[in-house]
């Protein structure tokens, strides 16, 4: 089946084959005809597998489908993301597409002035591409107004949840209309996802693309156990012998990524990093470089990688485990996107064989695991607990690489709650 058969209109149809696309890919073709009809969805689909068009096209022919009421232009659509850099790639997705249609969109996130934001919105937009947190700092200065919102679409809602921010999303849609459409796209089907699901959505039409929790049969996935000393050297000639040109790198830490950072720039590969304590200006100053190839390795952080999406990304290195199994799947699924193969290495060390255990039991795979003989682990190192990072390590210290806002409590807690939104919305 053709996009010419999803109910979509001409100017979006030019934009399409503008892009060089002529099939739908799976999520595309369940989710668009539905979204189309005006029915609120809940979907769950793999990074990678298109998911971001499957809502943007919809979304666009429904806007041509109806006629604002009103002479000042008011927020038709709402898109609600975790990130700012998968803000960014929705609004650039809308723009792509919407190319040949009249509407406006703006993009809000935190990092950068709010005043301009402020002045675009009073301005007049159809559609607002935000974070929960920057959007309700403007929502508290009666800079925005929601009367004319026909749709609501929350991107990537599991990993809102995993970043604290289902307040601020409670609070914003109480200035919402009730009738309205509602999407709600997750990477997962998680007992959370599903309850959340159950009090923002009307009887959802549920579009699921692959089974729960697991990875992309075209990303070859492999581990390397190593001790942990000798990791950086372990990658360097990867990247070296193997001739990697474009390596996306986990770290669990934003200090760790600034430390690998260094040292393979110090061995001699381009490097750059990509985490919360960085400026919006060279976070995206690093991944313009990184896309054009202008250096070899990106390192990043769970949280500060959503949203990355680059085409045809060959190699994703998990320098460290993360300590949540489902961050792996998200991780990895930055290669082998849209079909194309990818592959993903694991480098492990004696600390991280339980995560591994893990990760493997939730994923339903057994990684392959390939011994380099100049980097057999050392039998006499003792595992050590783990304690930085996302989620709950060996040590049981339940802390995050990334800042998020806490949960409500008392009054008195107030002022701390909103410092922790405004820290989470800078990243």
């Amino acid at each position: 089946m053709s996009f010419t058969n999803l109910g979509l209109s001409k100017p979006l149809l030019k934009a399409i084959e503008e892009q060089g696309y002529e099939t739908p890919s799976p999520i595309q073709l369940q989710a668009i005809p539905v979204v189309i009809e005006g029915k609120d969805v809940l979907a769950a689909a793999q990074t990678g597998t298109g998911k971001t068009a499957g809502f943007t096209l919809p979304l666009l022919e429904k806007l041509t489908q109806t006629k604002p009421n009103m002479q000042k232009k008011q927020i038709r659509a709402l898109v609600l993301t975790p990130t700012r850099e998968l803000a960014a790639q929705v609004a650039e997705s809308i723009k792509t597409y919407g190319k040949y249609l009249p509407y406006t969109s703006t993009v809000i996130f935190g990092g950068v002035g709010i005043n301009p934001q402020l002045a675009t919105i009073r301005k007049g937009v159809d559609i607002v591409i935000a974070t929960p947190g920057r959007l309700l700092d403007i929502a508290g200065q009666q800079g925005i107004d929601f009367s004319a919102l026909e749709c609501l679409i929350l991107d990537e809602a599991d990993r809102m949840l995993d970043m604290g921010f289902i307040h601020d999303i409670k609070k914003l849609m109480k200035l919402m209309p009730d009738k309205r459409q509602t999407l709600l796209f997750s990477a997962t089907f998680s007992p959370e996802i599903k309850t959340l699901a159950e009090g923002l959505l009307n009887d959802p039409v549920l579009v699921e693309v692959s089974r729960e929790n697991t990875t992309a049969d075209q990303i070859k996935q492999v581990v390397h156990f190593v001790d942990k000393r000798r990791k950086r050297e372990l990658l360097s000639q990867l990247i070296k012998i193997k001739k990697w040109r474009q390596v996306l790198v986990f770290t669990r830490t934003k200090h760790g990524a600034n430390k690998l950072t260094k040292e393979l720039e110090e061995s001699g590969i381009s490097a750059a990093a990509i985490h919360g304590n960085k400026s919006q200006g060279a976070r995206t100053k690093a991944l313009a470089a990184f896309k054009a190839n202008e250096i070899r390795v990106l390192v990043a952080t769970d949280i500060a990688a959503r949203g990355i999406d680059i085409d045809q990304l060959p190699h994703v290195v998990n320098y460290e485990l993360p300590n949540v199994p489902e961050d792996y799947v998200h991780r990895i699924g930055r290669t082998g996107r849209a079909g194309q193969s990818g592959e993903a290495v694991s480098l492990v060390c004696i600390d991280e064989h339980e995560l591994l255990k893990n990760i493997e039991k939730f994923i339903k795979f057994k990684i392959p695991k390939v011994d380099i003989p100049a980097f057999r682990p050392d039998p006499n190192i003792q595992a050590e607990p783990i304690q930085n990072g996302r989620g709950k390590g060996k040590g049981g210290k339940n802390s995050r690489n990334e800042p998020h806002s806490s949960k409500d409590g008392a009054k008195s807690n107030k002022n701390k709650r909103n410092r922790n939104r405004n820290k989470k919305d800078k990243k």
